[in-house]
């Protein structure tokens, strides 16, 4: 597909931060945006990069209304050699493409995407932060814009990709983080869209996050729909416990994201010939664990923090204290691995690393 470009007038152009130790997360975006076009007569067209700036959107368009939303979120790295690295783009671009299935949502051409978003972050390469610890992140986004007042999935969609320096995603950064477990809410039931990467999900948790933050929280631990028993995972990631000799993260059976962090994990302790299990792991067998000395760590994984390690995990109004409130080795080790292979300063055996500059 041709993709027209647009480049931004100097009256356009923003500022850059001045100083990248201040970057937070979410709040400032580069020059320029990437967008395409979708009709089911004439599948994608339009392909364009053009000056970052509104979208126009009639207010009857059936995402608004229906809930038609779905985004991806993934990084940008400048390499210690000056490049341009993309880690397990792809993947973020095939969770996408289920999400969009699950939500009756035209996929989209991967290579097509990805030829976009490099456009992009090559237009705008200048905004990729240089610091350690910081990234230019990546959010893919489709919405249905057809205008049309009745329950039925669109037949137009917009497809854009926004960018962006940032910081660390928790004010924490590495310092361990504490958790809520919530048994009174659930994100997601099995047979709805709790895999999907879609805009109802986070929507749904905002009111038990804000809740648990007023209590001096920075995240909710999800338990199962059906029996408030077992863990699914943190608002913003997927959650690991290490317990005896024993990793555990939950499985995928439909109300979790599948992430590509959790899966990069997955495969890391697996090449190290660690005991890995994907099973059901029920929050009493967590405070059990933390009550006899066997909790080892607790640490959520995604790709805006990484990994984020947990120092609290508070139920029923008990705190519990892992890794004595502090990162332990294993999230230490995880993390190092995983940003050494990112910004290229130690080999990738995985193949999961895409130099684009």
């Amino acid at each position: 597909m041709e993709i027209q470009i647009t480049r931004a007038g100097s009256g356009q152009l923003k500022p850059k931060p001045a100083d990248e130790s201040r970057l937070g997360f979410g709040d400032i975006f580069s020059d320029h945006m990437f967008l395409m076009d979708f009709e089911s007569e004439k599948g994608w067209f339009n392909a364009r990069i053009e000056p970052y700036g509104n979208i126009s959107i009639d207010p009857a368009a059936m995402g608004i209304h229906y809930g038609q939303e779905i985004f991806e979120g993934l990084k940008a790295y400048r390499a210690m050699d000056r490049g341009i690295h993309l880690f397990r783009a792809k993947e973020n671009f095939k969770r996408f493409n289920r999400s969009a299935v699950r939500l009756c949502m035209p996929d989209v051409d991967i290579e097509s995407a990805m030829e976009g978003m490099k456009k992009l972050i090559l237009l705008d390469k200048d905004w990729i932060p240089k610091s350690e610890g910081t990234s230019l992140y990546i959010r893919p986004t489709m919405l249905a814009n057809e205008p049309h007042l009745g329950v039925r999935p669109s037949r137009s969609y917009v497809f854009f990709i926004i960018i962006g320096p940032v910081g660390a995603y928790y004010k924490e950064g590495l310092n361990p983080v504490k958790i809520y477990v919530e048994d009174k809410y659930i994100r997601a039931a099995l047979g709805g869209t709790g895999e999907a990467k879609a805009a109802g999900n986070y929507a749904t948790s905002l009111l038990a996050a804000e809740e648990a933050k007023e209590k001096g929280f920075t995240q909710v631990l999800w338990l199962d729909a059906a029996e408030r028993k077992y863990i699914e995972e943190v608002g913003t990631m997927n959650m690991f416990f290490f317990i005896g000799d024993e990793v555990i993260t939950a499985p995928l059976t439909g109300s979790i994201l599948p992430g590509v962090t959790r899966d990069s994990v997955l495969q890391i302790v697996k090449q190290w010939g660690m005991k890995v299990s994907e099973r059901s792991l029920s929050i009493d067998e967590v405070i059990e664990a933390s009550k006899n000395g066997n909790l080892k760590e607790a640490f959520g994984t995604g790709t805006a923090a990484v990994i984020s390690p947990v120092g609290q995990i508070t139920y029923n109004g008990e705190d519990h204290i892992v890794a004595g409130g502090k990162m332990g080795e294993l999230s230490q080790k995880l993390y190092d691995e995983i940003v050494a292979i990112q910004y290229g300063t130690k080999p990738d055996p995985y193949g999961w690393v895409e130099r684009i500059d």
